[in-house]
């Protein structure tokens, strides 16, 4: 386990949490145990909201998070004469 998920993880017990990592791809695929992760939420969240915007609100919102990031570091890598 990679150092800095192991000190999160760490970090997480001695609070009586989970860490759940959600490892996805430059294209945001996430990685299958995410995905369960946030089948998990999305349906504790339809749960309590049960109106028919709710029911895809987490993945979108995900989605959209991970758009946001990667387009952040596309733009901090474009050459300065093209900002």
């Amino acid at each position: 386990m990679h150092f800095n998920v192991e000190k999160h993880v760490k970090a997480c017990e001695d609070n009586q949490h989970a860490f759940v990592p959600l490892a996805f791809d430059t294209f945001g695929s996430l990685v299958p145990e995410a995905v369960r992760f946030l089948s998990r939420v999305q349906r504790a969240v339809h749960n309590n909201f049960s109106t028919p915007q709710r029911r895809g609100f987490v993945f979108s919102r995900i989605g959209f998070s991970i758009q946001k990031g990667m387009a952040a570091q596309f733009v901090a890598r474009l050459p300065v004469i093209l900002m």
